[in-house]
């Protein structure tokens, strides 16, 4: 039985409000830079730095300068980043075989920061869309995006990024059984310890656009991606994909966008207790960047309210592009 508070005057709140003394003793959640996992995209090339206008402050890096930059953010005190890769056109197919060579951008990146940073966690993205000629996360057929031979695709994808040295696979594909089948194959193949965090809410949602453009799927995406991703008016499904993926073998969860599924969030994290996690995404960041290059909001303080919210809806930690802005004002 919960206590009654007690009336007014005997209970003041803004007491604890006083002074910042007193609410920082009251202060129920703390966002530190131990919850930030920095999305970058790499490019082919040496020396380049390559920017994303959709995505201000944000640049397509070559490996070398990929490298340097997980550095700083190792730095930083950031634990982990998130490689996505920027792929040729002329290496897109239909049949998206580039996503599993040993060789590509994205495994060259692995290796090239594993190499020269190691104490930073690289994650990396499980999905076909940066591979595939119709810009789909999936291989499509006759207008139809195929689970099952899709995941047979991801599997060969994740065990080319463990072997790379990859410390976390993030199957973002949303197709059914991928999870499972992820799994079992890296314990096959003696990578037992690569972590995997699923995204397993993420909704078909008009807040990745500027994503798009920066792996260089937007002109590529025939149709829409409902019909794999999640219906933004969908609740209980998401509980029910994560409960699937942790039988499955997750490590950590996602929700997909962040600021407008806190409720999910919230909602994953009661409900199973699991590592949580959210990605700000592209369409957040641009929002609120862009507003701030505008004046028309403080950039600094409603970048680091909107990440205190994600701690506030019971996420353990957030992929975002502020990542280094928000390490360096943690960090004072």
């Amino acid at each position: 039985m919960r206590p009654r508070i007690a009336d007014y005057p005997a209970m003041r709140f803004r007491r604890l409000r006083r002074s910042a003394a007193l609410r920082a003793l009251a202060q129920e959640n703390v966002l530190s830079v131990g919850d930030l996992i920095w999305p970058i995209f790499v490019r082919d090339g040496e020396g380049v730095e390559e920017p994303i206008h959709s995505m201000p402050g944000v640049k397509r890096l070559s490996i070398d300068l990929a490298v340097k930059a997980a550095r700083m953010a190792a730095d930083l005190g950031i634990p982990a980043i998130c490689i996505f890769p920027y792929t040729d056109p002329a290496l897109k197919t239909e049949a998206c075989e580039e996503a599993w060579n040993p060789d590509n951008l994205a495994n060259r990146a692995i290796r090239a920061i594993k190499a020269a940073v190691p104490e930073i966690a690289v994650m990396t993205d499980v999905a076909l869309d940066p591979y595939n000629a119709n810009g789909h996360d999936g291989i499509v057929r006759d207008g139809v995006i195929l689970n099952d031979e899709t995941v047979e695709a991801l599997v060969r994808m994740a065990l080319r990024q463990a072997e790379a040295g990859a410390d976390i696979l993030g199957p973002s594909d949303m197709m059914d059984g991928r999870i499972g089948a992820i799994r079992s194959a890296l314990e096959t193949a003696g990578h037992k310890d690569v972590a995997i965090m699923s995204y397993s809410a993420k909704y078909a949602s008009a807040f990745y656009g500027p994503f798009r453009d920066a792996v260089g799927a937007s002109g590529a995406l025939k149709g829409d991606k409902k019909t794999y991703q999640m219906n933004p008016a969908n609740s209980d499904e998401a509980l029910r994909l994560v409960e699937r993926d942790l039988s499955e073998g997750a490590d950590m969860v996602m929700v997909k966008p962040g600021m407008p599924y806190l409720d999910i969030c919230r909602r994953v994290k009661d409900q199973f207790g699991a590592p949580t996690y959210a990605y700000q995404v592209s369409g957040e960041y641009a929002m609120i960047k862009g507003a701030a290059l505008n004046g028309w909001i403080d950039g600094e303080k409603a970048m680091m309210e909107s990440l205190l919210a994600f701690k506030r809806a019971g996420c353990d930690g957030i992929l975002t592009y502020f990542a280094p802005e928000a390490a360096r004002l943690l960090r004072g």
